[in-house]
């Protein structure tokens, strides 16, 4: 009945069209009655609670960072090393996006952030050479939500801080899966693009490919920064989100002097507004967490799923079939917060290990940014590039398949995940 009522309460909320962070603290609230908790005042001290968090400190700055790269000529450089490496062969340009991708991720940690940016650079180019635009949008979608996966993620610190895992584990278990993502990605766009035909650009010389990477290394620097940074100890993650602000502003201001003196309040501008909604819906999560644990929702939970905890891969399967239906109805951000306090205890309780789940739970997420009907970078390479939504979804169903079958590999094989943890982290 308590679960009835949550769910209940939260999904009339949002099919009402309620912004999801009132929707959180209306089920709460629903949920304070039931329990015969109702209390203003404590309605109030978990929101204020909920985003008094150090860790939750990473979120700004990563975004911050990942807006100044964005402006200050940063991810136009990451870009047109990709080009200058790939850009020849067979559908280079395809191969461009998802190099690009993936050295992107590994600077911001946002989806949208890095979809838009390649959507503004790639898609008119891959357009312009003959290929299908749905099917270039789909490929650059589908590109974009490695962001959260490759460290530093910014859905890996919110899940950190939700389900209580260390952040700085969470970043290194996510590379090796990320990667994956890219390969199968490029596998899958090598097979459908063989029969469109496109033109290819000239390849680049050994001189321009040297220029490029020149030009380019001072946004390469920056991941290596983050990554040794973490696995020597030097900082935390949160820590790590403020160097990499920094070192992106000192190097867009300094370096490439792309990133004007005027233009520095729009970029804090676009960040905060980012943050805000992230950081609102981080508070109005909070009470619906702590009343989740009053409620004891999780020890319900548990015993729901009892007949499957013997079997952790089948337990797996059906909380990520789950999450996968979940994530076609609610951004990456509300169903870590609302998902993460409740499916943790009962990961526990089969023995599956919370940073491996931690990172499944995440790619899942991230594959629903390219589901309809929400699909958030969906609208995002959409409105870039100016198509239906209905477009872009067909044109990234092959790419979402295929990385819908890396989470099943990881599923079947932890050891893929667990195995470059402990080199990584050890």
């Amino acid at each position: 009945m308590t679960i009835a009522i949550f769910l209940g309460a939260l999904i009339l909320a949002i099919a009402m069209g309620i912004p999801v962070a009132y929707s959180l603290l209306l089920s709460g609230v629903a949920l304070m009655w039931h329990l015969d908790l109702f209390d203003a005042q404590i309605l109030a001290q978990n929101v204020l609670e909920g985003a008094n968090s150090f860790p939750l400190l990473a979120v700004p700055f990563f975004m911050l960072a990942g807006e100044i790269m964005n402006v200050g000529g940063l991810s136009r450089r990451i870009v047109n090393l990709a080009l200058s490496l790939v850009g020849h062969v067979r559908g280079g340009l395809g191969f461009v996006t998802i190099l690009a991708a993936v050295m992107l991720a590994s600077l911001s940690g946002s989806a949208v952030a890095d979809t838009a940016a390649l959507a503004a650079l790639l898609l008119p180019m891959m357009v312009k050479a003959g290929h299908n635009k749905a099917r270039a949008g789909g490929l650059i979608g589908a590109a974009g939500i490695i962001a959260p996966i490759i460290p530093p993620s910014i859905p890996f610190v919110i899940f950190g801080v939700a389900a209580n895992v260390s952040i700085g584990k969470l970043f290194m278990a996510g590379i090796v899966p990320g990667i994956l993502m890219g390969v199968a990605i490029a596998f899958t766009w090598w097979l459908v693009a063989r029969s469109e035909g496109a033109t290819t650009p000239p390849k680049a010389s050994t001189a321009d490919q040297w220029k490029a990477l020149r030009e380019s290394t001072w946004a390469l620097v920056l991941p290596v920064i983050v990554l040794v940074g973490l696995k020597m100890g030097v900082f935390t993650p949160t820590e790590a989100a403020v160097v990499a602000a920094v070192y992106a502003f000192f190097v867009a201001t300094v370096v490439y002097r792309e990133l004007k003196w005027h233009q520095i309040y729009e970029v804090m501008v676009s960040a905060s507004k980012t943050t805000a909604v992230i950081m609102f819906l981080v508070a109005a999560a909070s009470v619906s967490a702590w009343l989740i644990t009053v409620a004891q929702l999780p020890a319900q939970l548990i015993e729901l799923l009892r007949p499957f905890m013997d079997n952790p891969t089948l337990l797996l399967t059906i909380i990520m079939l789950l999450l996968l239906l979940i994530g076609m109805a609610m951004d990456l951000t509300p169903t870590i917060l609302i998902l993460a306090p409740v499916l943790m205890p009962v990961v526990k309780a089969a023995g599956i290990d919370p940073v491996y789940f931690g990172v499944l739970f995440v790619m899942v997420g991230a594959i629903g940014l390219i589901t309809p009907p929400v699909g958030t970078v969906l609208n995002v390479v959409a409105g870039v590039g100016k198509m239906k939504i209905d477009e872009v979804a067909k044109g990234v169903l092959p790419f979402m398949f295929a990385q819908i079958l890396v989470v099943i590999l990881l599923v079947l094989f932890p050891s893929i995940v667990m195995v470059p943890l402990k080199f990584f982290y050890s």
